[in-house]
């Protein structure tokens, strides 16, 4: 139990730190590596190895395969250019060098000779005053990882997911990192997971607040409906959702369940609470979008009813003005030869009778609920 509180509290998310241009994006550069480079160092036996300057990545890996240990390099968006190096260095398959350059990926994990591959798809909630039919409820961007026996490699796409805090707070917990690269793959897993379920808690209220908005009492007691187009937007931003967490499902099982080199058997059992907690929210993401379905459908229905009861209502008062209209017809003709046209009792007679006539059939339809 220790060791799982150690994970979770390992990597809980922050705010990412900003960096002097105020981008939003973590970074701690040295001008001799290349600029994708966020950080690169080198851990033995749980504790970072300091060194007078920064390292670049053939100076690490050199002092790995010299002294120990394993090298933890970050980088973020990294061209061809400033990636092929590295790849080179480390022995990278050139299909996932060009799926960590291209990104927009699939979550999924493959393993390339002693290498694991594996792709996560960051989200992030936007905070908004008012969800409206142009409202960008999630962010996506993505963090891949190459563990191999004695290094991992995280590249990030997107300006989310910042794993600065996280690689700080493993560094505090020397017996985890001395478990190795294995770890910090379980660490980043673990981190994007609990960021989906802080996700999932915020779209909650988004999606409560639009069927409170659908199914609330409007005038005289009748739903009052909503935009249909903010309906359809949060149901958009929940299938983004769904295919940043559906499809991770299968390589957190596999990492959890199948015997694996690359992975400590120690930390292999942990990546069972991550397949647990990435299920529940799948189904929550699940419910969400058949509920959507629901509220859309309701709404539309709702939109549907009351064009019907606008219908009957200008029918009804149509049917009121075809009495004087088709009285006022007839004696419109100018017949010689009409009845009662010369009795002085005649127009108020007429007058009564289309009064009345107009008052019944008002009665009756209001009776009947048209009115």
């Amino acid at each position: 139990m220790s060791m799982i509180n150690n994970l979770r509290a390992a990597v809980r998310p922050s705010r990412p730190s900003l960096r002097k241009d105020g981008s939003g994006y973590d970074t701690t550069r040295d001008p001799s590596t290349p600029s994708a480079v966020v950080d690169c160092a080198v851990y033995r036996d749980g504790a970072r190895i300091e060194t007078p300057k920064a390292l670049t990545p053939h100076e690490a890996m050199r002092k790995v395969r010299r002294d120990g240990g394993f090298v933890w390099i970050g980088l973020h968006e990294p061209t061809e250019g400033e990636f092929s190096g590295i790849a080179s260095e480390f022995g990278l398959h050139p299909l996932a060098v060009e799926d960590a350059i291209q990104a927009h990926q699939r979550p999924k994990l493959e393993r390339y000779d002693d290498t694991l591959f594996t792709v996560f798809k960051t989200i992030h909630y936007v905070d908004h005053t008012e969800l409206t039919a142009n409202s960008e409820v999630v962010e996506t961007g993505e963090v891949m990882c190459f563990t191999g026996r004695d290094f991992l490699i995280t590249v990030r796409h997107g300006g989310q997911g910042s794993l600065r805090a996280l690689r700080h707070r493993l560094q505090d917990d020397p017996e985890l990192l001395a478990r190795g690269p294995s770890a910090v793959l379980h660490a980043v897993a673990d981190h994007v997971v609990d960021g989906y379920v802080a996700v999932a808690d915020a779209m909650q209220d988004d999606i409560d607040e639009v069927e409170t908005e659908v199914f609330s009492p409007g005038r005289k007691g009748t739903p009052r409906g909503t935009d249909a187009g903010r309906i359809y937007q949060l149901k958009r931003e929940v299938l983004e959702f769904k295919r940043a967490v559906s499809p991770l499902l299968r390589p957190m099982q596999l990492l959890s369940e199948r015997p694996m080199r690359l992975i400590d058997p120690d930390i292999q059992k942990y990546f069972r609470d991550v397949a647990d907690h990435l299920a529940r929210v799948q189904e929550q993401v699940i419910g969400f979008d058949e509920l959507l379905n629901s509220i859309l459908q309701a709404n539309l229905a709702q939109a549907s009813v009351a064009q019907n009861e606008d219908m009957r209502k200008i029918t009804s008062w149509a049917a009121i003005i075809a009495v004087p209209t088709m009285v006022c017809g007839v004696y419109g003709m100018n017949f010689d030869y009409m009845p009662e046209l010369h009795w002085k009792f005649g127009y108020p007679v007429v007058m009564t009778a289309m009064v009345g006539l107009c008052v019944g059939i008002h009665r009756t339809l209001k009776r009947n609920g048209w009115l």
